[in-house]
């Protein structure tokens, strides 16, 4: 179970990050093309921007569907949505190819992105917790944390071994290939995750007919103060990371002027 989780976490959170690593040193020119490099930077961390603003929907729309139809057929649906999304991002056509539709394809493929991983990592949570003992929770559900770092660092070294073969094979085709590693990893997450049983709270809720018809509301009725005070902990924490992850590589890049592999290093 936990195998599960970390792995598919892992993957899933590796298609997320991918796409900041890729606005701070390719989107910007490619599908954002303007006179002023730093002006199609903005406007790349713009349609980042827009899988965040999505990610709380597709937490609701998941959660809700892993309430009524279960956590395990919701997981294996998140992560078909992730992986196929962040693939055809790898097979999109440039601006220069098809104009401004390049930019927005991008931007409903970032949606995709986001109803993804909003619904992952309380889904891979959950599943969690409700097969841990009760005396372990804490400490087993950890582990999906675990799986989004371990994806921060599978996307950093996967950009990292591309920005080795030079800057010309980068901007013509070397960006594709971390994009169009997600396929595989589809592949991958499915084998593990399919081969993991349903929760057994769910189960139980099932059996006894206890599936509740809006879970999201009945949670915010029941447990309001909890509920938003998991909201700010984890916008704290998540601002941080981002900050680190994708802004401080385009600093590094546009304003210090150093080598893109300086910022994907540290």
């Amino acid at each position: 179970m936990v195998t599960s989780s970390v792995v598919g976490t892992a993957l899933e959170w590796y298609d997320f990050f991918i796409y900041g690593f890729a606005v701070t040193l390719v989107f910007n020119k490619l599908f954002f093309p303007t006179s002023d490099p730093a002006v199609g930077t903005i406007a790349g961390f713009a349609t980042f921007g827009v899988g965040f603003a999505i990610r709380p929907l597709g937490g609701f729309l998941f959660g809700h569907l892993g309430d009524r139809v279960g956590r395990r057929a919701t997981l294996v649906l998140t992560t078909l949505v992730m992986g196929v999304s962040t693939g055809l991002i790898g097979l999109l056509p440039t601006y220069e190819a098809i104009g401004v539709w390049a930019p927005v394809l991008l931007t409903l493929l970032r949606v995709c992105q986001g109803l993804g991983a909003g619904a992952e990592f309380g889904g891979a949570s959950t599943l969690l917790c409700e097969h841990a003992p009760p005396a372990r929770r804490g400490y087993l559900s950890s582990y999906a944390q675990t799986g989004v770092q371990i994806g921060l660092l599978l996307g950093t070294v996967t950009f990292l071994l591309v920005e080795s073969l030079g800057s010309e094979a980068v901007q013509a085709w070397a960006w594709r290939v971390p994009f169009l590693l997600s396929f595989v990893m589809i592949a991958v997450s499915l084998y593990v995750r399919l081969r993991v049983a349903e929760s057994p709270v769910f189960e139980r809720m099932t059996a006894n007919r206890r599936t509740i018809k809006l879970p999201m509301l009945e949670a915010m009725r029941r447990y309001p103060r909890n509920f938003l005070i998991g909201i700010g902990a984890h916008i704290c924490d998540t601002a941080v990371v981002y900050i680190y992850a994708t802004f401080s590589v385009a600093y590094v890049q546009e304003t210090l002027g150093l080598p893109r592999w300086v910022g994907l290093t540290a």
